[in-house]
């Protein structure tokens, strides 16, 4: 009896630990949380007027540009990934990982070729231990993302869309994420980044779009514009993640902790039956030496 009563007192010291990381990790989730719904939130007003910006510019006559121009077979498309780099968070990675598997099958049948992108540890992670191929990889900072990041990122998609299928370019570019609706909703979705639907994107921020005169001519100005319009979509898409990532924290490290509180009850509820089970045989060995000793 002794040993067990040792051995309960080792996992409620044990678990005890273990809820007091639960529980310093949910408050840092919490507090980081707010921050990162604000950086999201504030990023909207100027992803709507880049968005407005390139609708004035493509909605002037008839105007032919790379980004614009959808393939009438799309034969390769690239695909970013977007999860965390540390885990205890959680479904919220293998959710979006789900989500892509579903859109790479999806491009297969279809008879496009997937070249992925990963963005985060978790989803490198996936793909390094099941051996299989990717073309880029970016990580660290998927709870704090950077500009300079999304730059990096939406260069490098660009630059990939321009060669052209012939030199191993893409026709498409997918973007799969976590979208934070709020602390307790986030749904992995996925948005096709490029080519460009400029009609749908003007009906999705709405308003009217002043008509303007370009120099040196329009689609100049949307080579400048477009490049810039896809990495504020990416950097928003990087923040929402970030806060979607950060509130599947808190609710996990929450529930962890939850947990832990009940395996401390069970643990000192079964460790107090094991001390009473052990004075009972005691005094059951008291009383039958005693009575040995009266007899």
């Amino acid at each position: 009896m002794g040993a067990q009563i040792r051995v309960y007192r080792q996992k409620i010291k044990s678990t005890s630990s273990m809820k007091k990381i639960f529980k310093a990790m949910e408050l840092i989730a919490t507090s980081r949380v707010l921050k990162a719904r604000d950086r999201a939130q504030a990023s909207t007003p100027y992803a709507e007027a880049i968005t407005r910006a390139v609708a004035a510019v493509a909605g002037q006559g008839e105007i032919e540009h790379v980004l614009t121009q959808k393939a009438e077979s799309p034969r390769r498309a690239a695909v970013l990934i977007m999860s965390s780099d540390r885990g205890l968070a959680g479904a919220y990675s293998t959710n979006v990982i789900k989500r892509s598997e579903q859109l790479l099958a999806r491009l297969k049948e279809d008879g496009i070729e997937a070249r992925p992108y990963l963005y985060g540890r978790k989803v490198q992670q996936f793909y390094d231990f099941r051996d299989r191929e990717y073309d880029g990889v970016w990580s660290g900072s998927t709870d704090k993302p950077e500009v300079a990041r999304s730059q990096e990122i939406g260069r490098t998609l660009v630059n990939r869309f321009t060669q052209g299928t012939d030199q191993d370019g893409v026709d498409e570019i997918y973007l799969v994420y976590t979208q934070f609706e709020s602390m307790v909703s986030q749904d992995p979705v996925v948005r096709r980044l490029l080519p460009l639907s400029v009609a749908k994107e003007t009906d999705e921020a709405g308003g009217y779009v002043p008509q303007y005169d370009f120099e040196p001519n329009p689609a100049d100005v949307l080579d400048e514009l477009l490049p810039r319009y896809i990495e504020s979509r990416i950097f928003s898409a990087m923040l929402e993640a970030s806060a979607s990532e950060l509130a599947a924290r808190q609710r996990a490290m929450k529930s962890a902790g939850d947990n832990a509180s009940e395996l401390i009850e069970k643990y000192t509820r079964l460790r107090n039956n094991a001390r009473q089970a052990e004075i009972t045989q005691e005094l059951s060995e008291l009383i039958a030496g005693a009575d040995a000793l009266a007899s």
